[in-house]
């Protein structure tokens, strides 16, 4: 009995130091989240710098909810990218939409959850939850996207990450005519060569503003099936090449699971041996027991293939708003890991497509001369 209570006690006792005016976000994070969520984010925090930012690890992200809007492609966002923490990105074309805002040198202001929304309409100020912006700014961003793909460097089928390279040039240029530093996520991770893919291009207002110019008779074609190889392509690569893949994965919804069918979609569906996901971290506010996705938990996904089964105690959903927990992740990060050197994996997306289909055309030669038989 006492060797079993023993087992049992042999955490690390809960005895912190008092917090202190002068600790940094690292040390007050290691020494005052002991308990309950505070501790999972600790475990988070922990789990991207010590294990997810590895030199060999490639690590994918996904952004769900109006994270942009609220400032966080600027104050954390950017940071990773230009450390080489992320790798790369699948977000709403929303958070993409809105980034530009700032990249334009369009602005956006902290307001009230409790405003009357009629009284904003008839001034032509649009709410999300506690942010305004002008209408306005809606309608020149929507301009700026028209009119660079009106351009003919757009006039042919692409992947998603192709058309937000392309366009990141554009925003990264304009921030450098306006003197803005650091300003949008699509024109550094246009300098950063970090591919963005958007799992529903059509769902957003970037979306909407392109199939007004396919009305029109332009040629620009987002193609969502080019999307999934080039993704599948990165973990492929990642993994085959003797490495690991980690994904950071904040909210859920499609992008959470664009990120995760990577690995279905190499061994379920071409039949390449793989094993899934070496990491897993998730931010989210969503509960398992409703069935959804955006809730699902890892345990859940190494029934799918996506995550690696003997790599499950890497795993962490810590279940904290992304507005807190990404600025203390981040911070954590950049104090306890020196910079990554970037992958820039959107310059080499051609070469891990061609491995990638390689290993696919080994498994139909074999399909086929079994087949036959």
């Amino acid at each position: 009995m006492a060797r079993h209570r023993l087992n049992h006690l042999s955490g690390a006792r809960i005895d912190p130091v008092p917090v202190r005016g002068d600790m940094n976000v690292a040390e007050l994070v290691d020494t005052a989240f002991l308990a309950y969520n505070g501790r999972r984010l600790r475990e988070a925090c922990r789990l991207f710098a010590e294990k997810m930012l590895a030199p060999d690890v490639t690590v994918g992200m996904s952004l769900t909810g109006a994270l942009t809007p609220a400032g966080l492609g600027m104050s954390c966002l950017i940071p990773l990218i230009e450390h080489g923490f992320v790798d790369w990105i699948v977000s709403t074309g929303a958070n993409l939409y809105h980034d530009t805002h700032f990249g334009l040198g369009l602005k956006m202001f902290q307001g009230s959850s409790e405003a009357d929304d009629v009284a904003l309409r008839r001034a032509g100020v649009v709410r999300i939850y506690d942010i305004f912006f002008d209408y306005k700014v809606l309608l020149s961003t929507d301009e700026f996207f028209r009119r660079i793909a009106s351009e003919s460097e757009f006039q042919h089928p692409m992947s998603s990450a192709e058309f937000h390279y392309r366009a990141g040039r554009y925003v990264a240029e304009r921030e450098r005519v306006l003197k803005l530093d650091r300003r949008s996520l699509l024109a550094a991770a246009y300098q950063h060569a970090v591919p963005i893919y958007t799992s529903s291009p059509g769902d957003s207002s970037i979306g909407m503003n392109l199939a007004v110019l396919q009305m029109e008779g332009l040629g620009i074609r987002l193609d969502p099936l080019a999307d999934v190889n080039e993704t599948a392509a990165i973990v492929w690569a990642a993994k085959h090449s003797g490495g690991r893949s980690g994904v950071f994965i904040l909210g859920g919804g499609s992008p959470k699971n664009f990120v995760l069918q990577t690995e279905p979609q190499i061994q379920e569906v071409m039949g390449v041996a793989e094993k899934g996901h070496d990491y897993f971290l998730q931010v989210t506010d969503a509960r398992p027991d409703t069935g959804g996705l955006s809730g699902a938990t890892p345990a859940e996904a190494v029934s799918w293939g996506k995550i690696d089964p003997s790599r499950l105690p890497d795993s962490v959903v810590c279940y904290v708003d992304s507005t807190v927990a990404l600025p203390l992740i981040t911070a954590y990060a950049l104090a306890r890991r020196k910079p990554r050197k970037p992958r820039r994996l959107y310059e080499r997306r051609a070469e891990l497509l061609a491995d990638l289909t390689a290993a696919y055309e080994k498994v139909r030669r074999r399909r086929l001369r079994g087949g036959r038989r």
